[in-house]
């Protein structure tokens, strides 16, 4: 039985005093004033289903000035003046837009942050709601793992996006922790919507979130999808990504939100965006282990060769840091003969 989150709690009697006076403020902020709704460009969400709204990034591409380190899709799901945000994004800036957005475009106030995976694009934006969780109005969710490397992480990431996309950008961005808990079976509830946590899966990072909505079959993909940009392996295990993948495919979504946001061309089968990212995966894994059949070593630069690639975002800055990773974790396997996935493995190892 999935195990809803539930949006009640028993405040304290000084919070209970002042609920009358909290209520109507928060009336008054849901009239937005019309120079607080011009403060900040519109949004360009793009409907995905009823209730469901994404806000992709531009192109394909890694972080920089240019896109301010908008890589990663933030979505939302609204309905009964309630709103869930996915991914909140990379900075202050970027949080602080959605939640006016939120408010001018929709009325609705924010009840629900996620947090699908623990990588600074996705997860900065958490700031932009910190008052709110202060105040208990507002919950950050996430995994116990995405918890944990976000601890570990954030500060760092944090002041590497500082560098590469600068101050102004970046102003008011701090780490702010998820302060909730999700496991598998959890329900988040937006108005009349419910939005069920599926699985943990290691494959992108140490614990990557699928949400799912059943009305529309919308899926969750967080980073375990990518499309015509090179997949990061940075935290991940290559074979967990696959598994995860054929995880994915048997929900048979007809939406998929990810890095970008893809349709299924049927419902038999998958969006193409999940086919390509199997594929790179897939390949990398087979050529890797081929080069060591061959002999050769991690470090040489032409070990593993991967040319059709070469036009997806990021090829250059992660290609070689997969194909290291990727070795790292076949390595054992290879020395105790396992077969690559489509293939067999050979009789003698050296």
């Amino acid at each position: 039985m999935p195990r809803p989150l539930s949006t009640t709690r028993t405040p304290p009697w000084w919070w209970r005093m002042g609920l009358c006076g909290w209520a109507l403020a928060w009336a008054g902020a849901l009239q937005a004033r019309p120079a607080d709704c011009a403060a900040h460009p519109p949004i360009p969400w793009q409907a995905v289903v009823p209730g469901v709204w994404a806000w992709p990034p531009e192109a394909p591409g890694d972080i920089d000035p240019g896109n301010q380190g908008h890589v990663a899709t933030t979505s939302v799901v609204v309905d009964g003046g309630e709103a869930l945000v996915v991914d909140p994004g990379p900075s202050h800036a970027h949080g602080w837009r959605v939640r006016q957005s939120l408010l001018c475009r929709f009325g609705a106030r924010v009840r629900w942050v996620v947090n699908s995976h623990a990588h600074a694009e996705n997860v900065l934006g958490n700031s932009a709601f910190a008052d709110l969780q202060a105040t208990g109005t507002l919950d950050i969710v996430a995994s116990t793992g995405t918890l944990m490397a976000m601890r570990e992480r954030c500060p760092v990431c944090l002041a590497s996006l500082v560098q590469r996309l600068g101050e102004p950008v970046m102003h008011g961005t701090h780490t702010v922790l998820p302060n909730r808990g999700l496991a598998t079976g959890d329900v988040l509830r937006v108005g009349a919507l419910a939005i069920e946590v599926l699985a943990l899966e290691q494959g992108h990072t140490e614990s990557d979130l699928l949400l799912w909505l059943a009305r529309g079959r919308v899926l969750w993909a967080g980073g375990l999808v990518y499309e015509q940009r090179l997949p990061e392996l940075a935290q991940g295990s290559l074979d967990g990504w696959l598994r995860a993948l054929d995880h994915l495919e048997r929900l048979r979504p007809q939406v998929l939100i990810h890095h970008a946001v893809s349709f299924a061309p049927d419902a038999e089968h998958p969006p193409a965006a999940m086919q390509a990212t199997r594929t790179y995966l897939a390949r990398l894994r087979q050529r890797v282990w081929q080069a060591m059949d061959a002999g050769r070593f991690a470090q040489e630069d032409e070990a593993v060769q991967m040319p059709e690639y070469a036009l997806w975002a990021g090829y250059a800055e992660r290609q070689s840091f997969n194909t290291q990773r990727a070795w790292r974790e076949l390595e054992p396997l290879w020395f105790g003969a396992a077969a690559p996935p489509g293939g067999s493995a050979p009789d003698v190892r050296r």
